[in-house]
């Protein structure tokens, strides 16, 4: 089976022994926004903010974040099937830099998975895909930290980023955003860091 994404051009690409290819692309708003419409109004995707959207509406909201210089979108494949969205984005660009002391070399970061696929549910699967876009993120974009934010609700993604080595910060709220383009809810979170030596040490 041909790999449909093997056109694009990748900022970034990881060969792992019995786990494939992952390449990181920059999202298409217009080509993805079919895939991140499916993955975003499962019900499991309720803290990313989209169930309601319609596939325009999403490929609008990637659209507008396409011309930001602080915030960037990348669609991640594996074996050329799409498996994860990346945001990363600088951190006193963005609300949470209102709430905790953003250090030189951090670097924002929002995952989205895809659903579970066939090999989705083996032991280890997730923490292999999240290193490899840790990589590209730490060293591929030479940064020394990473923030999340998950909702205090999403106790997953809280349990999964601490099981990958973060921290857990402190409890924030995350302040309202109201513009002409993006309107974002007051969100309570849980701030989590991961040092780039913790992944990669040396």
């Amino acid at each position: 089976m041909s790999d449909p994404y093997a056109s694009r051009t990748a900022v970034h690409e990881q060969v792992s022994d019995g786990f494939g290819t992952v390449r990181v692309l920059p999202l298409n708003p217009q080509a993805d926004a079919g895939v991140i419409h499916a993955w975003a109004r499962e019900e499991r995707a309720v803290f990313w903010g989209m169930t309601g959207l319609t596939e325009q509406q999403v490929a609008e909201v990637y659209a507008h974040l396409d011309t930001l210089t602080t915030h960037h979108a990348y669609l991640v494949v594996r074996d050329g099937d799409p498996v994860a969205l990346l945001q990363t984005y600088e951190p006193e660009a963005d609300r949470v830099g209102e709430c905790y002391d953003v250090r030189p070399g951090d670097i924002g970061v929002h995952l989205l998975l895809a659903p579970a696929g066939p090999d989705g549910g083996q032991p280890g699967w997730t923490a292999r895909l999240v290193t490899a876009i840790a990589r590209y993120v730490l060293l591929g974009l030479d940064r020394r930290r990473i923030v999340v934010d998950p909702d205090v609700g999403n106790e997953k993604a809280i349990a999964r980023f601490l099981k990958q080595g973060f921290t857990a910060g402190p409890v924030v709220v995350l302040p309202e955003i109201d513009l002409p383009d993006v309107y974002l809810p007051e969100k309570k979170a849980q701030l989590a860091f991961l040092d780039r030596e913790i992944l990669f040490p040396g």
